[in-house]
């Protein structure tokens, strides 16, 4: 089970319910060759079962897959929990006819470290009704296939399947089989519906399950025997350990949420196990998901860290704050205004609003403030539009989080032209005029309020890449939140970005202290073209990870088409009536072929994720490996230190991390001494199992650094989303004291 990663490349959502398929085929004739029921590997002996050997037309028979496990080992529930893949059928039936579902019996629960899973071992029997047409005829013969996949794992997991198939004679009367008594046996230890009303209600970071305490028809519940296992993924954290308490004549179950937590208004299915007993449960949700006191949360019952168990380390080595699950309101706003002043700092927005803030050495004051102030409108309002993107992608259950745009490959290409865009006004190659002025420096460039307006629009989108100290803890709370907390974050992050170039354009003597105008101006303008150039390129080169070298032509081809454009809008600005007419039309045939590559851009299924390369000996040195969380498990099984760094190609923190701590002689020859096992998780393109992860620390994006210490406990240290070779020495050395 610990080496699941085989699951994820077999199923795209491994939560995924089997799914249940029909093609309609001509009856057998009863001379045909005869179907094999049955089939064994070394692990999983598999039969078709019928409940009768001899079928009557509309009849809706009852059939089972049963499954014999060697000792073990063990196949998957239709919620496999935290790695897996349920058993799924795929049905070839006569035209007609209809597959239920597969009626799940109830689940173990297996625990292995911090991972947990839901599945049988041993022996289980899957049902499945199928509803025959009334249109067979007595006397003729009734195939019915099935396509069996199921994913088997111990130490290691093995994907198989077979395709088994009976063949029925039709009568007037159906005829049972000698299967029958086993089906209807299984049949009857189906989960049955729960005999007392159920209610699920989510609590700040919690689902809590509350049934009567004489409701049950059970004697007073094991709290080690007493779980929910949800039907969908995502619902709760599988390896918490549930809390059972009870109050005013309720027992109540307490479950940190998962990475989707259901909603206000859902229904949330399930299995209720009071002992040996399973209820099934079916209740409509009430509450909030939301990151509040975390009351209830913790480690699970293997030492699971969640984000209320996570220890922070700032730069000194003490506690930080970056723990979501600990935060009010009031602390994660203060962490996100600070966050925003230093995003001010980033080499994507500091170039931008160093040439805007030159405006200051010509105009009045009365001037000043107003532009101060529709640029601050520009900010708010794009942070306000990016959380209410994040709430529309949250209502529909996504899982997104800060710089979710960039695993788009089409906002990265577009991105990265206005990059280019914009280097070129800088460095005095692009003269604005009418006609294709958008197309220029754009909106952001134009003088007046207009501009500056959108100079903070443009000043939030080129933000997004990076994430600065403090803002980890906030922007995971707020993306835990209601829609206003989220939207109160949100603006706080970007009052804070807004904030110095508010001050300045507000502030007279902020303004005096600048230097008077000069041909230094034109100087510098053109040297912070170099920074939206370079941005230009490191885009191009995300756009390589998630694209591939298709990605690359295409953006590059469509730099050139701009070029063209710009060139040809510019040299016909002054030329004859026909000359303007010849450079606009080559301009706008050109901005048009430029669009036209925009649909040919998509993530390139083969391509790898972004990591930067390594020689064999390097790897070697440093023990890096690519982040699965069945890995991670292996690892803390074994009582190894690992070193586990979640980052991505367009997080300029993370690639500024590695190259100035990560891959220090200092820190690789830490890991070696201490034996650590470096895992890197790319987020690149959004890997769903890196989400998880980044979710049980609280955070919403990257770059997130944990050290699991040596032994067999799952505590992780979280270090600072800024590193230094001393910080990182200073934890996993701390570690060997």
């Amino acid at each position: 089970m610990r080496a699941c990663l085989i699951t994820l490349l077999l199923a795209s959502t491994p939560w995924m319910v089997s799914a249940q398929s029909t093609a309609p085929v001509a009856p057998t004739p009863a001379s045909a060759a005869a179907p094999s029921d049955r089939s064994a590997t070394d692990e999983v002996s598999v039969r078709l079962l019928s409940a009768a050997r001899a079928v009557q037309p509309g009849q809706t028979l009852l059939l089972g897959l049963e499954q014999r496990i060697a000792p073990h080992w063990h196949t998957y529930w239709r919620n496999p929990g935290d790695s897996g893949q349920p058993t799924s059928l795929q049905w070839t039936l006569p035209e007609g006819a209809q597959a239920s579902d597969i009626l799940w019996p109830t689940p173990q629960r297996f625990d292995v470290g911090p991972i947990t899973n839901y599945g049988y071992e041993n022996q289980t029997v899957l049902l499945s009704e199928i509803k025959l047409p009334a249109s067979l005829k007595p006397g003729s013969t009734v195939r019915l296939q099935a396509e069996a996949t199921w994913l088997v794992c111990r130490e290691s997991c093995i994907p198989q399947q077979a395709t088994l198939a009976l063949q029925l004679p039709v009568a007037a009367q159906s005829t049972a089989s000698a299967d029958a008594d086993l089906l209807d046996a299984a049949r009857k230890a189906l989960p049955a519906a729960a005999p007392m009303p159920v209610q699920a209600t989510l609590q700040n970071q919690d689902l809590l399950i509350r049934w009567p305490v004489d409701g049950s028809k059970t004697a007073q519940p094991d709290p080690d025997k007493t779980l929910f296992l949800p039907q969908d993924w995502g619902r709760i954290q599988h390896a918490a350990k549930p809390q059972l308490t009870q109050a005013d004549g309720q027992w109540q179950l307490r479950m940190p949420v998962g990475e989707q937590p259901a909603r206000a208004g859902q229904t949330m299915e399930g299995l209720l196990l009071l002992g040996t007993q399973a209820w099934a449960v079916s209740a409509k949700v009430d509450g909030v998901a939301g990151a509040g006191s975390g009351t209830g949360s913790g480690t699970g019952s293997t030492g699971t860290a969640t984000a209320s168990t996570a220890t922070a380390l700032s730069p000194s080595g003490m506690a930080g704050v970056d723990n979501a699950a600990s935060l009010s309101l009031w602390a994660a706003v203060g962490l996100a205004l600070v966050g925003g002043l230093i995003l001010n700092l980033m080499p994507c927005v500091f170039p931008v609003l160093a040439i805007k803030a030159l405006s200051f050495l010509q105009g009045d004051s009365g001037e000043h403030r107003r532009q101060g102030l529709a640029y601050t409108a520009g900010v708010l309002a794009a942070f306000g539009a990016l959380a209410g993107v994040l709430l529309a992608l949250r209502g529909a259950g996504a899982s997104v989080g800060w710089g979710f745009q960039f695993h788009s490959p089409l906002f990265v290409l577009l991105l990265a032209w206005l990059m280019f865009v914009l280097g070129l006004s800088m460095a005095g190659l692009l003269q604005m005029g009418a006609g294709l002025a958008g197309i220029g420096q754009g909106l952001a460039s134009r003088s007046g309020l207009v501009g500056s307006f959108f100079t903070g629009v443009l000043a939030t989108v080129v933000a997004t890449p990076c994430t600065a100290p403090f803002m980890g803890a906030a922007m995971a709370y707020a993306l835990a939140q209601p829609a206003l907390e989220l939207l109160a974050v949100f603006l706080a992050l970007g009052t804070g970005l807004a904030l110095p170039y508010l001050l300045l354009a507000c502030w007279p003597a902020l303004q005096r202290r600048m230097p008077r105008p000069g041909r230094w101006m034109d100087v510098l303008k053109q040297a912070l073209a170099f920074p939206m150039f370079g941005a230009a390129i490191w885009l191009v080169w995300v756009l390589a990870q998630q694209a591939g070298p298709q990605g690359v032509l295409l953006a590059l081809s469509g730099m050139g088409l701009i070029a063209l454009a710009l060139w040809a809008r510019g040299i016909s600005r002054h030329a004859s009536r026909g000359g303007q007419w010849a450079g606009g039309l080559t301009a706008l045939a050109s901005v048009a072929g430029a669009l036209a590559l925009l649909p040919m851009v998509s993530t390139e299924a083969g391509a790898n994720p972004a990591t930067p390369s390594t020689s064999a000996a390097d790897t070697a040195h440093t023990r890096e490996e690519p982040y699965s969380p069945e890995r991670l498990a292996e690892l803390r099984a074994q009582g190894k230190p690992v070193f586990v760094n979640l980052t991505a190609a367009w997080c300029i923190t993370c690639l500024v991390n590695e190259r100035v701590a990560l891959s220090t002689p200092e820190v690789k020859a830490a890991f070696q001494a201490q034996g650590i096992t470096y895992l890197k998780g790319d987020w690149t393109r959004q890997d769903p199992r890196i989400t998880e992860l980044l979710a049980r620390h609280g955070r919403s994006g990257v770059p997130l650094y944990l050290f699991y210490p040596a032994g067999n406990g799952d505590q992780a240290q979280v270090l600072p989303q800024l590193l230094t070779p001393g910080i990182i020495t200073s934890a996993v050395q701390g570690s060997a004291t």
